[in-house]
Formats: C-alpha cells, structure tokens, sequence
C-alpha cells in the first residue's frame, strides 16, 4: 500500500530536521544537538505528527517560536520552520545580526518569493554572516494532516479563509481573489508532498470552480518547466513517489449547510461537538472534589487537563468513528481485563510472600511455575501501566462527553434530524422539542431549527407557521441571525431538499431502543438512547464517480485530449469548511469499496458551534 499523506508529511519533517538529508536507519551513533525554531503555523503542522520525544531522539534539544525572546546560543546550529512572512523574515535578519547561532538553516513552509530571499541575503552580509545561512530550502509542507486520510489548510489566521470570509455580501473581487490564492497554495503543497499531480472535478459557479481554476493553472505552471518541476523524480524527496493519479474533488460548503449542524453520534465527532478538541488534543476541566468550600472561601479553581489522541493509541483507533454506547462498553471491558490483569500480579505476589519486593529480589529466586508466571507479569509491567493510562484517558473524555448526552438530550436530537433529514415520520412535534426547558442549549434547540428549515422540502410559510418557531426560540434564548442568513441562501440558491439529497446525509439509526447498562459500569447510560448507525455518504460526496455535470480538469493533459479512466485513489476537499461526521462518512464509504482509497480535506475544521456564529455573523442585519 502506497504511504499514506500522514507518513509522507512525517517522513518531510524528519528530513527537514536531518538538514534536510535522509536520516540513518538502525544507526548508533549520535545524533547532532540542533535548535528548532518555528512560527505558530510550523507548530501547527509539526505538533499532531511528532511528539516532544520523537523530536529528542533528532537531536532537537530546545523548540522556541521564532518571535519569542531567545537568549544566543552561538555553537549550535539552527532549524528554521516558518511562513515566508513579512515580519518573519524580519526577525531572521534580526537573529542573524544578533548572531544567535553557530550555523542557519531556513526551511520555509511555503515557497519563498524573490524579494524575500533578496532581504535575507541583504541582512547576512550587513551582518558577516553569509557562511553561517547554511541551507535555504522551500519545503511545500503548508496544511495539517491529523488523520492517514484526512487534512486541513490551517488552524492559525483560519478566519481569513473560513464560510464566512467567503460567503460575506460585501466581499470585494481583491479578497476572494486572496482567499482563494491562499487555499490553492496550501492544495498545492499537498499535491507536491503526496507527490502526485491529480484530476481535478468540481462543480460549476462557486467558491470550489474558482479553486479548481487556479490550481490547474499552478500545476501546469510547474508541471511546464521541467528542469524545476517538483513532480519529477529528481526534485522529490525521500518517501514521495507517483503512485496512481487521484482524483480531486472539490465540494463547495453551500451544497449542504445541514450535515455541519448535525448532532452526531461517533466518538470522535462528539468529542469535537462538545469538548475543546482541535489538533487532536481534546482539553477539558479536571473534576475537582466535590467537597463543599470553607463557608466565606473561594471556590476551587478548575484545573485542565490535555490528553491526546494519536495514532499510537490503539483504542482510539479502533473506536472513533464507533456509535458512543459502543465506545463505553469498550471502554468498561478493557477496565475489567486490566483490573483482571492487576490482581494476577498481585496474587501471585502474596502467594509468595513478596508484597512490597522489587523486581531484581523476584527474579532472583529459583523458578518455580509460580515465579516464572510472576516474572512474566512483572516484565509486562510497562505495557501495563501504559494500558492503564490510556484507559484513565477515554473513561475521563468519554465520563465528560456523556455527561453532555445526559443533561443536553442529544440522543433525542440525534435521532430526530436523522429523521428530518432522511424524511421519516417524526413521533413528536418540532415545537415540543424546542420549548422542553431540559432538552438541550438554546444553540441545540437552534441547530435541530435550521436543519428543519433547511431540509423542509416546504419552509414554513412566513405569516403564521414561521412566527409561531420565532417565538418559541426567542423564548428559550436564541439568537435568530443565523436564520436570516439560512433564509437569505436558500433564497439565492434555490435548493428544493429532496428527500434523496438529504436522504444520504448523516448516519442513520435503526433498531433504536432504550438501554441500561450493567449496573457496575463506570458508564451508566440509562435515559440514553443505544442508536446503532448506518454507512452512509454525505451530500457533499453524493455519487463521487458519477459527476458528469462537474467541470474536468487535467494539468498533465494537452486541451481536448482524451481522459483518465478509473482511478483508485480519491481526495475530497470541501472550500468553505468540514467536519469529522463528513470525515467519518466518508470513512465508512471507503470500508464499503475494497482497493479505493478516499481522503478528506478541509479549508477549516468547524464544529456545529462554532459554524452557527459564522451564520449568525453573516446574518446579522
């Protein structure tokens, strides 16, 4: 199996961090002490793929952002990871006269523009320093992979690229045209890096057509000059090979506003809907005692607490895209094996004696069957005590996500968008929900709404039917900008929601039934609905290989040739923001497709809270 974009994006990092050589496999000897040195943006792309001790194990000793104060360090030599910025490029000609290290090498994340080196080089020889820029390499490494097949553009400035930025009325052609320059600059960096020039399709007349333009134009641009070409085998570096061509398909926000606001039901969308989640580290208020404080004492201060989830970590793995009932079953076994385990060790112990003994009195005595057991437990230890870290860290995050299920209902709003939004006879009122004081937030109450009026194949008319939810939601605390907004696009797009374009939208329940768990679970679910779900694939990826309305883009072909066949390696990017339910669909599909590979990507990574105040904003009269 070809690498995936995770382990190619790595194996670039690693490089970079070699000075930009391959490193060594299974060598001894000792790696050279360096500094690393990046912006927040190289922070960004470095901190979901390589941990503080992988970097160790690379001879960075220190990792400091580039405008932080920095005491000199003059013999060791320097790794710079920065954007090509008008303010970085000052604080390195500002490092090289203050002659803060022995040697510099410039790794710039996109490629830097003539002027720029020009500005550089001015400085080192003003500064005597032109020997010590030893290395200047343009590394195309600008977007973030946090999953093997999934990617997004960038989490710093994401505001200059998101729904809102894009969608704003009063839009001037200047900043689309920016806009989208900086979103195909990114595609562009992940097309060098999977090292592949891909076909492109996207629909017609939006945001997604006009990346689809320019990117091709880009890629012609370097594919023309061959000498300097970065998808030729010279120029690409370790790791990065053509394999088959992907397909590129470029989804535009607008084709589905519904999925986005959608209450979900996988682990890992949950914990992106209702946790501080981003980069794959979820943070989260530790439970602090619930002693009461001193009458007249200051409550105790929460601490937080950061855990994240890598892909090292087998349980996560396996169940992220899981409905979340699965998940604390999972959770409980694993509890159970290692306690089981724990108490072994244990036993075996007190059968002979030796509470409290250390492992060198154990091993030292004659091996009898009940040593060699004991030995054995003892030498899996370590794996143990990580097993019961990372058992400590899911009964922690899922205690917190299901918290959430309990005191906001979102079993109950699951289920009912999935019927909104695959058409199926709705048990209850609309009204009811949104006026029940214990269902939900006013932000749930407003999600479930808008899902309603997006999905309704008739709005409510806006005399009466309309009025009556405004007062409701008024009542419970809503804010309605993002309605005027809704209303605004539906207007203007003049989407009929059928029932099979929503039909394919999110994960669907079947067999729904109420569920208690066994009493001496850490996770009591009783009121929460145990909703199994189905594979289905988002409106965005609606007939990913039957899209003959999509305009065909082919940067290596001649205008008017014939086209590429089949292809077996798909990327879908969605221009205007996604989401991990978006991702887990498409997850799902490509289980259901043996020998395709599908990868996500996103202009920005949105949760449903997050995407309502981009609405409300652009709503806002």
């Amino acid at each position: 199996m070809a690498a995936s974009v995770r382990e190619k994006q790595a194996a670039a990092l690693k490089r970079m961090l070699n000075f930009n050589t391959s490193p060594l496999k299974n060598t001894a000897a000792e790696p050279v002490w360096k500094v690393l040195i990046y912006d927040r943006f190289g922070q960004d792309i470095i901190s979901p793929l390589l941990a503080v001790k992988e970097l160790r194990d690379m001879g960075i000793t220190l990792h400091l952002l580039l405008h932080s104060d920095r005491d000199p360090i003059p013999d060791v030599p320097a790794i710079y990871f920065v954007m090509p910025t008008e303010e970085n490029i000052d604080r390195i000609c500002q490092d090289l006269r203050n002659q803060l290290y022995e040697s510099y090498y410039l790794n710039f994340i996109s490629a830097i523009s003539r002027s720029k080196l020009e500005d550089i080089a001015g400085a080192a020889l003003s500064a005597n320093a032109v020997t010590q820029v030893t290395k200047v390499f343009d590394q195309y490494l600008n977007f973030i992979t946090l999953e093997d097949d999934m990617f997004i553009l960038c989490n710093q400035n994401k505001e200059l690229i998101s729904y809102h930025a894009i969608n704003k009325p009063d839009i001037m052609d200047t900043e689309m045209e920016a806009i989208m320059d900086t979103i195909v600059d990114s595609l562009f960096c992940f097309f060098v890096t999977l090292g592949a020039v891909p076909i492109i399709r996207c629909p017609r007349g939006n945001a997604a057509e006009m990346v689809a333009v320019k990117l091709d134009k880009k890629l012609r641009e370097n594919l023309r000059d061959a000498r300097n070409s970065l998808f030729t085998g010279d120029n690409m570096g370790a790791g990065q090979f053509s394999f088959q061509r992907p397909l590129f398909v470029l989804a535009d926000r607008n084709l589905d506003l519904a999925t986005p606001l959608h209450h979900t039901w996988t682990y890992q969308a949950l914990i992106h809907d209702v946790l501080d989640f981003h980069l794959n580290r979820v943070s989260m208020d530790e439970s602090v005692g619930s002693e009461a404080s001193p009458s007249g004492a200051r409550p105790k201060k929460k601490n937080k607490k950061s855990y994240d989830l890598t892909a090292a970590d087998k349980f996560w793995q396996k169940h992220k895209g899981s409905p979340f009932p699965e998940v604390a079953e999972s959770v409980q076994e694993e509890l159970d094996t290692y306690r089981a385990q724990e108490d072994e060790v244990k036993r075996l112990k007190s059968i002979m004696g030796l509470e409290g003994e250390d492992e060198g009195a154990i091993s030292s005595i004659s091996m009898s069957d009940n040593t060699a057991k004991l030995t054995s437990a003892v030498s899996s230890l370590p794996e143990l005590l990580e097993k019961k870290r990372l058992i400590d860290l899911h009964t922690n995050v899922a205690t917190a996500v299901l918290d959430h299920i309990k005191s906001r209902k979102l079993d109950v709003y699951f289920e009912y968008e999935e019927k909104l939004m695959s058409k199926s006879t709705l048990d209850k009122s609309l009204l009811d929900i949104i006026s029940d004081p214990d269902a939900g937030t006013p932000e749930d109450k407003m999600r479930l709404f808008l899902i309603f009026y997006i999905t309704a194949l008739q709005p409510p008319s806006e005399v009466s039917d309309l009025d009556q939810y405004k007062k409701a939601l008024l009542e419970t605390g809503c804010d309605l900008s993002s309605l005027n907004y809704i209303k605004q696009w539906k207007a203007f797009t003049k989407i009929a929601a059928t029932p099979s374009n929503y039909g394919n939208s999110g994960v669907k329940p079947m067999g729904l039934f109420s569920r208690v768990m066994n009493s001496g679970s850490q996770f009591v679910m009783e009121g929460v609905k145990h909703l199994v779900l189905k594979q289905h694939v988002s409106r965005c990826f609606y007939d990913l290989q039957e899209t003959d309305d999509y305009r065909y883009f082919d940067p290596k072909m001649l205008r008017g040739s014939e086209r590429s066949r089949l292809l077996f390696q798909a990327v879908v990017f969605v221009v205007g923001g996604g989401n991990y339910i978006e991702y887990q669909n498409l997850v799902d599909y490509t289980k259901a497709k043996p020998g395709k590979r599908v990868l996500y990507g996103c202009s920005e990574l949105f949760n449903a809270g997050q995407f309502i105040k981009q609405l409300s904003s652009l709503g806002q009269k």
